[in-house]
């Protein structure tokens, strides 16, 4: 389990960054950037959240789990 959601820090990101672990290695490479773009674009949502201090700002790291990939092939079928 990440950090909660921070809206002071997440304000301030200036680097995203996704790490995902290699039992996603076999998705489609399209549709890892479509889920990529979702988690980022809303991180309060995403299992495994993580803050990184920067000199100018933060970098916010999401750690893609098997619930984010659920939860996002939903929302891609338009459920």
């Amino acid at each position: 389990m990440g950090e909660k959601f921070d809206p002071y820090r997440d304000a301030l990101v200036v680097e995203q960054v996704t790490v995902w672990p290699a039992e996603f290695d076999g998705l489609d490479r399209v549709e890892r950037e479509r889920m990529e773009a979702e988690l980022h674009a809303r991180p309060q949502e995403a299992s495994e959240l993580a803050y990184v201090r920067l000199p100018t700002g933060f970098a916010r790291h999401i750690t893609v789990t098997p619930e984010d990939i659920e939860r996002l092939k939903h929302r891609g079928a338009g459920t």
